[in-house]
């Protein structure tokens, strides 16, 4: 169940008048958007309002054709079918927003932000359908009464933003307050109340803010001018009605958000099992061993072969540093790396079963190999966003030339992994096997390592599974180093990492069982959306 559908659905029913039965005793629209027409003149008698911002109030009404038309304070009528979006009930009336709300407008106003003082509330505060005060900016109360001059924002106004973002919404929730930049308030004319809960769910539907995008200018940051904004249609039920609606997207808004809420619960536990299970699975806890599997040590033998021969063919360089790490008679973990040998018993995470062996990621995986292919060869090109985060370890492709690719950018072949070494890419787990490329190889964002196995000695879904772990993503966010905001993973902490290996024949079945458990569990998240 897509919640954020249903929260809209439920604002589209409730501004075409859908939500809750009509009550044809309930004093109609067209009688309190009368009473607003008397209530503004009275205003510009008492100086509260100036003739201008009334000149151009407007009676929308259906004629006998059933059609609607406008009626201006000059007599002239105008039909403007064209800008009503859909039929409204018996009671209902169309009305253009600043027929039905007075705007207090401080843009332009830059304000003077101290540490302490008045709340100064701006665009940046205002989301759809509530205030963010972790943004906590303030005015003077000098500057505060200066503002008012162009009026006073209230407790239960509107605020609406009118650019960056265009078309968030909320009411204000505060008794005293200041209005800052990219805000329109939205208050009502004297006593004539509306309920602006009510008119905020109009605001944030869809059906609105299609009608506010529509009118908005600019390309790099969108937004309305107030002119425009003041013209926009909206329908205004009875007085009563605006009641039953109101309570109505109260209690159902409620549910959803709770149903929401309950979504990402689920969603979360499904992700913490997720990470259980890797983390069994890569202690030797998530299939049980079988005495019969060729141990690990012969498959790290194997891979060791596999090296010198392809240091012989001058594929790969010797690593001068190369280490082994053996388990002696007294149960102990040594490393010796040709030039000594140190107990490494304390540094190793967890135990792991007899048949499995410990060993460096550098010692059994070419790191950050390049590519040396034709300049005119089409290969994938894969950028940061199309690898996805989260557990799935998929990606999609883009298709280049070699050429284009083969400088400033990560080399990579068919079954290497990748993994992101920037945050937050790295903690949020942007790791991936590389399949399905162009012609079998690839390029693609710097902000990769890469790792390439040697041969079939080690699956790359199981690797995937370890460098998607718990345990070596946190132990990986320790040795960040850069500024905030652009912290790396260094090509040491991969070289270095301890890597537990289990017998081939079991990390098939590792994998094979980390496959069926996370399809069940995609099964799951899928259903609740």
């Amino acid at each position: 169940m897509d919640t954020k559908v249903l929260r809209q659905k439920i604002l589209d029913l409730a501004i075409r008048g859908k939500l809750v039965p009509q009550d044809p005793n309930d004093e109609p629209a067209s009688v309190l958007l009368e009473r607003i027409r008397e209530q503004k003149k009275q205003m510009v008698k008492e100086g509260k309002l100036k003739a201008k911002d009334i000149k151009n109030d407007s009676v929308i009404f259906v004629g006998e054709d059933n059609l609607h038309y406008e009626k201006f304070a000059d007599g002239s009528v105008k039909c403007i079918e064209d800008e009503i979006p859909f039929e409204l009930p018996d009671g209902w009336s169309w009305a253009r927003l600043n027929q039905i709300y007075n705007f207090i407008d401080y843009r332009g106003a830059t304000p003077n932000k101290i540490s302490s003082g008045v709340p100064l509330i701006t665009a940046k505060n205002v989301k759809s359908g509530y205030i963010d005060y972790t943004i906590d900016e303030y005015i003077s109360e000098e500057e505060y009464r200066e503002r008012q001059q162009r009026g006073i924002s209230r407790l239960g106004d509107i605020l609406f933003t009118t650019e960056a973002p265009l078309g968030n919404a909320a009411i204000a929730n505060i008794d005293k307050f200041s209005a800052g930049q990219r805000l329109i308030t939205f208050q009502h004319y004297g006593n004539c109340t509306l309920n602006n809960t009510t008119f905020l769910y109009f605001i944030l539907s869809d059906i609105f803010q299609n009608q506010l995008h529509a009118r908005k200018t600019g390309s790099t940051v969108a937004g309305i001018k107030a002119s425009i904004l003041k013209t926009l249609v909206l329908p205004v039920p009875p007085f009563k009605e605006q009641e039953k609606i109101y309570n109505a997207c109260e209690s159902l808004l409620t549910l959803t958000g709770k149903i929401a809420s309950d979504k990402q619960d689920i969603l979360s536990i499904i992700s913490k099992t997720k990470s259980k299970i890797l983390d069994l699975a890569i202690r030797g806890q998530l299939v049980p061993q079988n005495p019969d599997d060729e141990p690990a040590s012969v498959l790290l033998e194997r891979i060791r072969a596999e090296k010198e021969e392809l240091i012989k063919q001058g594929k790969i360089k010797r690593d001068k540093k190369e280490s082994i790490i053996f388990k002696s008679e007294d149960n102990s973990y040594y490393l010796n790396n040709g030039q000594m040998t140190v107990d490494i018993s304390d540094d190793l995470p967890f135990d792991i079963p007899d048949s499995w062996y410990w060993t460096r990621l550098k010692d059994i995986f070419i790191i950050n190999p390049r590519n040396k292919l034709a300049d005119d060869l089409d290969v994938s090109f894969i950028p940061m966003p199309l690898i996805d985060d989260g557990y799935s370890g998929k990606h999609t492709t883009e298709v280049r030339q070699w050429k284009e690719v083969k400088t400033g950018f990560t080399h990579f072949a068919e079954g290497d992994i990748g993994i992101a070494k920037i945050t937050p890419c790295f903690e949020n787990r942007k790791s991936t096997i590389f399949e399905n490329l162009s012609n079998g190889y690839g390029a693609g964002t710097t902000e990769l390592h890469i790792l390439r196995p040697f041969a079939n000695s080690i699956l790359a879904q199981y690797l995937l599974a370890y460098v998607k772990s718990d345990y070596f993503v946190e132990n990986g966010k320790q040795t960040f180093t850069g500024a905030v905001g652009q912290q790396r993973i260094g090509k040491e902490y991969v070289e270095h990492a301890y890597f537990p290996i289990p017998p081939l024949s079991e990390q098939e079945r590792i994998v094979q069982m980390i496959n069926n458990i996370f399809e069940h569990l995609n099964v799951i998240s899928e259903a609740i959306f």
